[in-house]
């Protein structure tokens, strides 16, 4: 199962933003074993250095890249991503942007904590709590 994570599950985890870090670690752990691929938009890479180097400095944050990287494949943000981003009738471009990248690699879903904002979706969206739930039921199954 190919699974796009927002920027947000990203920054749960990172910045152990509670109570929402734990379900989003699980799924972590989740790529970490194989079970789900992970993917991660090309902006999120960018957004999340952005954010790390001005808390954390440039050095920690590329370290957190670099972790990002080991784990995850990258969601590419090109022309036909941007461009059928711009065809969306999403309020929010970044999550158009979110959206396409994972349509672009054939992913099943996306975890974010901002379903609201993908209610025009043409992929499952679910929240990282949502999510691992569906993965423990699949494993007991």
């Amino acid at each position: 199962m190919k699974i796009l994570f927002d920027t947000n599950i990203v920054l749960d985890v990172l910045m152990d933003r509670l109570p929402f870090s734990d379900s989003a670690a699980e799924l972590f752990s989740k790529v970490e074993d194989g079970t789900i691929i992970g993917y991660l938009s090309g902006t999120t890479i960018s957004t999340v250095f952005y954010l790390a180097a001005k808390t954390v400095g440039t050095a920690t944050a590329r370290e957190e890249i670099r972790k990002l990287l080991a784990l995850f494949e990258v969601a590419p943000v090109n022309r036909h991503v941007l461009e059928s981003a711009l065809a969306l009738d999403f309020n929010d471009f970044e999550d158009a942007v979110i959206h396409e990248a994972a349509c672009h690699v054939g992913a099943d879903a996306i975890v974010t904590r901002n379903q609201k904002d993908f209610k025009k979706s043409r992929i499952s969206v679910y929240s990282s709590e949502e999510m691992a739930k569906i993965l423990a039921s699949k494993s007991s199954d």
